[in-house]
């Protein structure tokens, strides 16, 4: 398949293009298209160009024609001699190995340019020297040993071109002899020879080259056909001789074996293009530095070509798409395979070039490749970072849950992380950078370093709080109990529950510490720190309770003075001693006092009870206060023996209490005092008896009347008992609560619609059928019951004093007796005592107006 894209390539590059045209125009797109068709480009170095100079209308195109089989224009001898070729064409040999570009050049000496042909005919010989690695020579036999043939400008042009070259390319002179006389070609030769010996000796040479031989710049190679036109097929036969001469004509001992300075097939074209530019501007040709040129130009060429390539490439597009989404796996691997691809197309391509400028233009193309790629290759790494933080995470945890210390599971996972992390980064460079992952390696671990530090900081906080508030639930309601029974010992048991708490807590907390392996100096501070929480729990509890102080010591003033020894409500008969038990209930609210005047957390005893109960109970206040403050011992903020900053009520504040309470609770005694004295009094039987004869005296009129007109009776007793049932429904006695005269405004605009109302329902209990009932017994009177005992609450108002003290509604109550009340259970708390022990309004029934109806 190669073979015949060849020679189809071939067949294509036979038909002859234009290179430059008879104005020196280059005519580069026509000629690029034929590069591309005949399949010259791609050949690198394995090629090779052929071009012939010779006068006009010496059968060039003729000899070319049939040595390579092209398709070059001829001249039609039957319309005359005249000028065929204008300017350079080329075309590519037909089945000559390696590749063969030929360039038929126009003739000299021709009389279309007349005398001005000198100066194009001059500078197409230097084009044809600068590009070419055979040039054919076409020259007549009789002009051989002739001091004014045709040849001997030809070459005297030849010659003083090649000086204008800085350096030689050692061109194969390839003189054909047309039309070979019977002289031997071995007598030709020599006369040949000394004639270019002769020329070059005469030629003016810069001093550069004064004493180079021509060797050194031409390999002179001579041949001889016969004519065309009378021998043509021994012409044909020595032709295709001649044609095996330039097989393999690159190749070490071949026609152009030891040629120098050649251009890639690649770059010809522009190398072409160049050297005529500057053959066209007049100037010397320095081959050398065209030659690096060219190299720089086609490398940049091939190096922009193999970059587009890459951009556009399908593989490096995916690749970069996928790892835009989330982490690639073997990238280095599949991204250096790619890098790799193309630039070895680039070395392929390039390789023919110089090598300086190859190696330069390499390097450059590839620091480009790398700079785009370098993006990919850090975002792959921060999809590594990431997970390898993520893993650190999930590690740490399962190592948590599973138990293991704090310390030693960071460390760990630490290790695994990183280690795998590294894997990634080399699993991620490509062999073609020396990228350095050294920095987001430092990044990764400061990550993980964070991570650890937060997760520690969180655990120890957790740790902290779940310790301190296991202790919390163990203190807070244990203190507040102690202090709510309040006692000589209650400090003494506060310390003792803190020591026990603390002690039974603090080694699990150490223990769950040791897992975090800190430095002795932070376990021990968080150890005090976690006695000093634990003490704070005790002081903050007996702060609050001494913010209470008051409401704790009428709490204790009205469980003692209310309750006897037994835990009973007393009863107020009269036979107590409202004093003496006035005096132990403040007495016990006093040591309240005392204890929660300060916190004691040492066992050294104080005076702080002795001096409270010297100075407010023993005295009084108001004779100390106005005695010199010298002689007060509560005239201070402090106590002796005790800290100012365990101080929680001063003396100062002591006594102020101590002033309200004494306020506050006299009423409650007052109180008693007056249910003792009513008590006294309910327990009359009657009247004097003076009064009962004056009573008598006074109503005996009245008594007759109403004894003549029992009519007067009935009537009295109904009217009272329909007054009894309209006071029942308008509730009187909670109407005038608020005053006479919003009462008197209230009760009035109710007492159309009551009235109507109840004689509706009593016309309505008379239609109904009333069921046989066995007689009753006629309902006894309720006695009066003396008034209950004093149960107050210290935040009781006056008003709700004054309404429990109202004597009550002559409307018949159902009331619990007290017989069936249980007393209230000696364990219970002070404080729930005294709310149980509260006044409790009477329960009236379910329906006081059915009652007030049965009863008229």
């Amino acid at each position: 398949m190669a073979e015949e894209d060849a020679a189809a390539a071939a067949a294509a590059g036979a038909h002859a293009v234009q290179l430059i045209d008879g104005e020196g125009e280059f005519a580069g797109d026509s000629a690029e298209r034929f590069m591309t068709a005949a399949g010259v480009a791609g050949c690198g170095l394995s090629y090779a160009v052929v071009s012939i100079m010779g006068p006009q209308s010496s059968g060039k195109s003729t000899l070319l024609n049939q040595l390579f089989r092209t398709n070059f224009r001829e001249m039609d001898a039957f319309r005359g001699r005249s000028q065929t070729t204008k300017g350079i064409w080329m075309a590519r040999c037909v089945g000559v190995e390696p590749c063969t570009v030929v360039m038929d050049l126009e003739g000299t000496d021709g009389r279309e340019r007349g005398e001005d042909d000198t100066a194009f005919e001059k500078q197409t010989s230097l084009f044809a020297l600068a590009v070419s690695d055979i040039v054919l020579i076409n020259m007549w036999c009789h002009d051989i040993g002739r001091e004014q043939a045709a040849n001997k400008p030809l070459l005297k042009t030849v010659f003083q071109v090649m000086m204008r070259l800085f350096s030689p390319r050692k061109t194969t002179l390839l003189f054909v002899i047309r039309d070979k006389t019977r002289t031997p070609l071995e007598h030709l030769e020599p006369v040949l020879r000394e004639d270019i010996q002769k020329i070059w000796n005469s030629v003016a040479k810069p001093e550069a080259h004064k004493d180079t031989p021509l060797s050194e710049f031409f390999n002179v190679e001579v041949t001889a056909l016969p004519s065309f036109e009378e021998k043509e097929e021994q012409f044909r036969e020595q032709v295709q001789q001649l044609r095996q001469r330039f097989a393999n004509s690159i190749a070490p001992g071949g026609l152009a074996g030891d040629r120098r300075g050649v251009v890639p097939a690649s770059g010809f074209l522009f190398s072409s293009r160049q050297i005529w530019k500057i053959i066209r501007e007049n100037k010397d040709l320095d081959l050398p530095a065209h030659k690096v040129m060219v190299a720089t130009v086609r490398c940049d060429e091939i190096a922009n070509e193999r970059f587009g390539c890459l951009i556009s490439d399908a593989e490096w597009l995916d690749l970069e798409n996928n790892v835009q989404a989330g982490l690639v796996l073997g990238f280095g691997k599949k991204l250096g395979y790619i890098v790799e691809v193309h630039m070895e197309e680039y070395d392929k391509e390039a390789v023919y070039f110089d090598e300086a400028v190859r190696k330069a233009k390499r390097q450059h193309l590839e620091s480009r490749i790398l700079n785009l790629v370098q993006p990919a290759f850090q975002k792959n790494l921060s999809h590594l970072r990431t997970k390898a933080l993520e893993k650190f995470k999930t590690d740490l945890n399962l190592s948590l849950e599973n138990g293991k210390g704090f310390a030693a599971s960071v460390r760990e996972t630490t290790e695994s992380s990183l280690s795998e992390f590294n894997q990634g980064c080399a699993d991620s460079v490509i062999k073609q950078a020396d990228w350095d992952y050294s920095k987001i390696l430092e990044k990764v671990r400061r990550d993980i370093e964070d991570h650890g530090l937060s997760i520690r900081e969180s655990r120890l906080t957790e740790l902290t709080r779940h310790a301190k508030e296991k202790l919390r639930k163990a203190l807070v309601e244990p203190v507040e109990s102690l202090f709510d029974a309040a006692g000589q010992t209650t400090w003494a048991s506060i310390k003792n529950l803190y020591k026990r708490e603390t002690e039974a807590i603090l080694p699990e907390f150490v223990k769950a510490l040791s897992g975090f392996e800190m430095e002795s100096e932070s376990s021990e501070g968080m150890v005090s720190k976690f006695r000093d929480y634990a003490q704070s729990i005790v002081e903050n509890k007996a702060k609050e309770e001494a913010s209470k102080v008051l409401m704790h010591m009428k709490e204790r003033f009205t469980v003692v003075f209310s309750h006897d020894k037994d835990s009973m409500p007393r009863t107020w008969t009269g036979k107590e001693d409202v004093r003496a038990i006035a005096k132990e209930a403040r007495s016990a609210a006093l040591k309240l006092l005392s204890v929660l005047a300060a916190i004691r957390w040492d066992d050294k005893p104080d005076r702080i009870e002795n001096n409270l109960v010297s100075t407010l109970l023993d005295g009084s206040v108001e004779s100390k206060s106005s005695s010199a403050s010298s002689g007060d011992p509560l005239a201070s903020t402090t106590w002796d023996e005790i800290h100012p900053k365990h101080t929680l009520i001063t003396p100062a504040q002591c006594k102020s209490v101590w002033k309200q309470f004494q306020s506050e609770t006299e009423f409650t005694i007052t109180q008693a005092v007056s249910t003792q004295q009513a008590h006294r009094r309910g327990n009359g039987r009657l009247p004097p008896p003076w009064a009962m004869v004056a009573m008598a005296v006074l109503g005996f009129d009245e008594i007759m009347m109403l004894l003549r007109n029992p009519i007067y009776m009935f009537f009295l007793f109904v009217g009272y008992l329909l007054v009894r049932a309209l006071a029942v429904q308008l509730d009187i006695g909670r109407e005038f609560q608020n005053g006479m005269v919003p009462g008197i405004l209230s009760v009035s605009a109710k007492l159309l619609p009551t009235m109507q109302n109840l004689l509706n329902k009593v016309a309505t209990d008379q239609q109904q059928p009333q069921p046989h009932r066995p007689p009753q017994a006629a309902e006894v009177p309720v006695a009066q019951q003396p008034p209950p005992p004093l149960l107050l609450s210290p935040k009781s108002s006056m008003s709700e004093l004054r309404r429990l003290h109202t004597p009550p509604s002559p409307v018949r109550r159902s009331v619990s007796s007290p017989s069936h009340s249980s007393p209230p259970s000696p364990m219970a708390s002070p404080r729930k005592v005294a709310e149980e022990q509260k006044p409790r309004r009477a329960v009236e029934p379910e329906n006081e107006s059915s009652s007030a109806y049965s009863i008229v």
